[in-house]
């Protein structure tokens, strides 16, 4: 059974990021500096500012399986997010560019970003490798996307069979998926 992200696990890594004695501000601040010369990324995190600790969890979850995560933030700190400027769009553009795919974190506040859905668009019409990141409230393995959301794949995490290391998988439904490696190099879901 293939698991969505949770609300819980996620706080629970950004909390095992942050050592007791430092704030989640003072982490990241150190971890940009050893981030800032990376070119290239295997996923670039859409998502809305007003999550910035889920997205801290899922940023650590996934660069704790090996993978190189864009999350404006972090690695471009001078973007304004509050106003809708070229300037802003072209370095994102070249951030997508840079990136293989991209994963759009769906929270509660993500309705409300006036950047996501570009964001999706974008990614989607480079190079159709755009999927959804659920994050659920509960512990559970079905997602069903609202409107537009619907038509892409979803993320989950789950161990491949035999192994306790998770890994992510792209789903289109709970019984049609592939390895989140091989959608990178071009497979699609297949019924299983």
């Amino acid at each position: 059974m293939m698991g969505l992200f949770t609300e819980v696990e996620l706080r629970a890594r950004a909390d095992r990021g942050v050592p007791l004695q430092k704030s989640a501000g003072t982490i990241l601040n150190e971890r940009v500096v050893a981030k800032a010369r990376v070119e290239q990324f295997d996923i670039f995190l859409s998502h809305s500012l007003s999550d910035q600790k889920l997205i801290l969890g899922i940023w650590l979850s996934l660069e704790d399986m090996g993978y190189e995560v864009y999350v404006d933030w972090i690695h471009d700190r001078q973007l304004s997010r509050d106003s809708v400027t070229k300037e802003t769009a072209e370095v994102l553009r070249h951030r997508m560019r840079s990136s293989k795919c991209l994963f759009f974190a769906t929270t509660a506040n993500s309705s409300a970003s006036k950047w996501m859905p570009w964001e999706l668009g974008y990614k989607d019409g480079q190079n159709k490798r755009a999927a959804i990141l659920p994050v659920s409230q509960s512990s559970t393995n079905t997602y069903s996307g609202q409107e537009y959301l619907g038509i892409y794949p979803y993320v989950t995490e789950d161990p491949i069979q035999g192994q306790t290391k998770k890994s992510l998988w792209i789903n289109e439904s709970p019984s049609r998926y592939v390895s989140f490696d091989a959608w990178l190099n071009g497979k699609e879901p297949t019924q299983r």
